[in-house]
């Protein structure tokens, strides 16, 4: 019976959670972008 629910590496569809980790990383690399850019544009405008 313990047999039936043990997890056997690799048979785990996981494209939603690829999906999801690939959308997060495009999310955090443009926000980083973004503020980069901002804090640049804030030291070029107070000199």
């Amino acid at each position: 019976m313990a047999d039936q629910h043990k997890h056997k590496h690799g048979e785990m569809d996981i494209t939603v959670q690829e999906q999801t980790f690939d959308a997060f990383i495009k999310f955090v690399t443009r926000g980083t972008i973004l503020i980069i850019v901002s804090l640049v544009l804030l030291a070029l405008v107070n000199g």
